[in-house]
């Protein structure tokens, strides 16, 4: 009985890392997109 115990935190714990991944993906699009329009705003001034 224990066993199963011990392997039901760790399904959880899958899922959490993928937001994770997911969280930094974005917010490096994010910052790629914020660099590439200050760029392109002091290139255009």
């Amino acid at each position: 009985m224990s066993a199963p115990r011990k392997r039901s935190p760790v399904l959880p714990q899958k899922p959490k890392e993928e937001v994770n991944k997911k969280a930094l993906i974005w917010l490096g699009v994010i910052f790629v997109v914020l660099v590439v329009a200050v760029s392109l705003l002091l290139i255009l001034s």
